[in-house]
């Protein structure tokens, strides 16, 4: 039988979910003491690093964007006007010089075809919807302000609302991990995956993506899930449910997650058939009811999507990407995901490496738990690796595997934690353990000002050699100007960067240069 985790004392007061009294040898840590301290100090990192915020819609961002937006301002699914204001990589091939949509976006039921999730806008509409209704107050007054969704105000309420969630799944998963290590551990591991993975990108530079909206709702499901397992009620089932839906509205290789509470249940139901001295079905019919009710709550929840299939497709189980290819069961690039330099995780960010280590070091706390947690990495490593943009397309590091920030904040924490164990009585651990990832997010940055500043190709392979002599060379040579321009004169530079990948990318393509 594995041991579980170090808890608090109301979790140890909990019954436990399958019927076996609480273990006699659990050691309970009190760490509520300390906890506001580290609650405050990642706040008032995330205030410091606001200024980094950057108000734009790009990319998949105008399809995520345009859901709230079209409904706030038009009231209906109508994108014609979203497609016509996207960047011009975004525009190109979808909408002509004379601002016609081409008849390609169309689908059959007529309305322009969105493939992006619908998840991210139902997390931004709590902030929008009074944005909106406090432009339209202002339009009434004799105000001079566009409540068309475009105009600034919207932009900054929708890049600032992305990196509040962001935050919050961050501080989340840090007292998720506080179950399974020491607080200061916890701490220092939430620092090297926020600073040291490609969340950075997602919650400030790219904020109209939904990568940073799964770090939260994943971190909700996590710590929901975790905080219920010892006795969840029927009425906790269904909100758990409910969370598993909006957990797939975000993003639909988000699903990998949900394999934890089918694991435990799967679990439920064997030791309940296998209880001496024959079966307990009143314990199975219960599993089975909780499961049911479940799965019901997720459908409910998983509606938004669903009903916007329906409207855009005509079909409510037509997710819209058929024109990137068929899903390739055999998963091809299982192993490309993770190393290849065409935005392989591990190799784009390493940090990753030890906290998938740590997960591995969690086996020697709770057998179950690990099993749970490396299951749905390799679940999602065989999703994305069977995918036809497993890439990422234009990704830094592999942001598929961004919904899975709080298992790598977990793992890294367990992997600090056996430091001082490692060296063997040396008087400073923390110190070492704070250099090594400070080195990771030194490295991390920098590598995301080359990939943000085009010094590495933003879409496909990139060469290794050229990309750690600029780490010593080119990023400390520019990186003075760039962030100066940055905070200055953002609108030059996200012009100057919007050329550079359209410049890249029709040097991919074989294609003539624009004037």
């Amino acid at each position: 039988m594995s041991v579980p985790l170090p808890m608090s004392s109301n979790a140890l007061n909990a019954k436990i979910h399958d019927g076996a009294p609480p273990p006699g040898n659990l050691t309970v840590i009190d760490q509520s003491k300390s906890l506001p301290m580290y609650y405050r100090r990642l706040a008032l990192i995330f205030l410091l690093t606001l200024p980094l915020v950057n108000p734009w819609v790009r990319g998949d961002g105008v399809g995520y964007y345009a859901y709230i937006r079209s409904l706030l301002v038009e009231h209906k699914l109508d994108f014609t006007h979203d497609w016509q204001a996207g960047n011009e990589s975004f525009t190109m091939g979808r909408v002509h010089a004379d601002g016609t949509i081409d008849q390609l976006q169309y689908t059959v039921t007529g309305r322009i075809a969105n493939h992006w999730t619908v998840g991210p806008a139902l997390l931004w509409a709590p902030v929008l919807v009074p944005v909106h209704c406090t432009m339209l107050t202002l339009q009434k007054v004799g105000m001079k302000v566009k409540a068309n969704g475009f105009s600034r105000p919207y932009i900054i309420a929708m890049a600032l609302t992305t990196a509040l969630y962001g935050f919050l799944g961050l501080l989340i998963s840090f007292r998720l991990a506080c179950f399974y290590t020491e607080e200061r551990w916890a701490f220092l591991a939430t620092l090297g995956i926020w600073f040291a993975s490609a969340l950075p990108v997602y919650m400030y530079f790219n904020p109209s993506w939904s990568h940073a909206h799964s770090v939260f709702v994943v971190a909700v499901f996590l710590w929901y899930w975790h905080r219920t397992r010892k006795g969840r009620t029927f009425s906790q089932w269904a909100i758990l449910g409910l969370i598993s839906g909006l957990v797939l509205d975000i993003h639909y290789a988000n699903i990998a997650v949900l394999l934890v509470p089918l694991l435990e249940s799967l679990q439920a139901y064997w030791r309940a058939f296998r209880a001496p001295p024959e079966p307990d079905w009143r314990r199975l019919l219960r599993i089975f009811w909780a499961n049911l009710l479940y799965s019901f709550a997720t459908l409910v929840a998983f509606l938004p999507t669903l009903i916007t299939r329906k409207m855009i497709y005509g079909n409510p189980l037509d997710f819209g990407y058929s024109e990137a290819g068929e899903f390739r069961w055999d998963a091809p690039h299982f192993v490309g995901a993770l190393f290849s330099s065409d935005h392989g995780l591990l190799v784009w960010t390493p940090i990753l490496i030890l906290a998938l280590a740590g997960l591995m070091l969690v086996f020697n706390r709770n057998r179950t738990m690990a099993v749970y947690f490396i299951t749905v990495f390799v679940t999602l490593c065989y999703l994305i690796g069977g995918d036809p943009t497993w890439d990422g397309l234009s990704s830094f590091g592999n942001r598929y595997f961004l919904c899975l920030t709080p298992l790598f904040i977990i793992g890294f924490a367990v992997f600090l934690s056996k430091i001082p164990k490692w060296l063997n009585g040396t008087r400073h651990p923390m110190a070492c353990a704070r250099s090594v990832t400070a080195l990771f997010i030194l490295w991390n940055l920098a590598f995301i000002f080359q990939w943000g500043t085009h010094m590495v190709p933003a879409r496909g392979p990139i060469s290794w050699k050229q990309m750690v002599r600029n780490q010593f060379t080119e990023v400390p040579r520019r990186a003075t100007s760039e962030l100066t321009a940055y905070f200055e004169n953002r609108n030059a530079l996200m012009q100057h960067i919007e050329q550079e990948d359209i410049k890249q990318w029709q040097q991919q393509q074989g294609a003539p240069k624009s004037n």
